[in-house]
């Protein structure tokens, strides 16, 4: 889902980075506001957990890669959407730059589509489906789930609009393989929730209760 430099024109690029650097202002406001100290080595651990899981990524037709995104695992845990695209940006200049994993000019995109599209998609996903089903395990799966899914659906639409990819085929190449994808993502982000909620449930902001019989350590 990284877009490489050259798989969009410079000005759509330009258009991305702009879109992107309004919610990079929003997520550094909350992160002034809402990161304390007791916070930071959890920032530190989910920025590295998800650079490991994009790590792993799976070609996909038409030039791009498939792989998981961590949105929905960042913005659920630090209890904000903008949590996703403050750790995000963080991971995709690290890829980018030092890497080569992801363009600098198409940065902007990939930033709109994994954190914010990945974090907003993921955050109200799963606060609508606790609400409804008081399930961490189906609205935290479901949510992360989407939270891959309709970013590589954006992804391919902005392909499309470059003149990378047909419509129909990179929608349907991106949406398959991320639907796939998806369901490990899901997996991956229930059983790091559980696992945060039962180690450190004061560093938690998702409104899932301490699991029965867990002890805060």
């Amino acid at each position: 889902m990284h877009i490489p430099d050259a798989f969009i024109p410079i000005w759509q690029g330009a258009i991305y980075w702009i879109i992107a650097l309004v919610f990079i202002a929003l997520a550094l406001r909350w992160a002034r506001k809402d990161l304390n100290e007791e916070k930071l080595p959890l920032v530190a651990v989910l920025a590295a957990a998800i650079f490991a899981l994009q790590s792993f990524n799976l070609p996909v037709s038409m030039g791009t890669s498939g792989h998981l995104v961590g949105g929905a695992l960042a913005a659920i845990i630090l209890g904000s959407p903008f949590a996703a695209v403050f750790i995000l940006t963080l991971v995709l200049i690290v890829q980018a730059v030092l890497f080569g994993d992801g363009g600098i000019t198409t940065m902007g995109a990939n930033i709109i589509n994994m954190g914010v599209i990945g974090g907003f998609v993921g955050f109200y996903t799963f606060k609508g489906l606790m609400g409804a089903t008081k399930s961490m395990p189906i609205s935290a799966f479901v949510a992360a789930w989407l939270a891959c899914l309709i970013p590589s659906l954006a992804c391919a639409v902005e392909m499309f609009l470059a003149g990378t990819f047909p419509f129909t085929e990179g929608l349907i190449a991106m949406g398959i393989y991320h639907a796939i994808i998806g369901v490990i993502e899901g997996i991956v982000t229930v059983a790091a929730i559980y696992l945060i909620t039962t180690a450190r449930p004061d560093l938690v902001d998702t409104g899932v209760k301490t699991p029965a019989g867990a002890k805060s350590i």
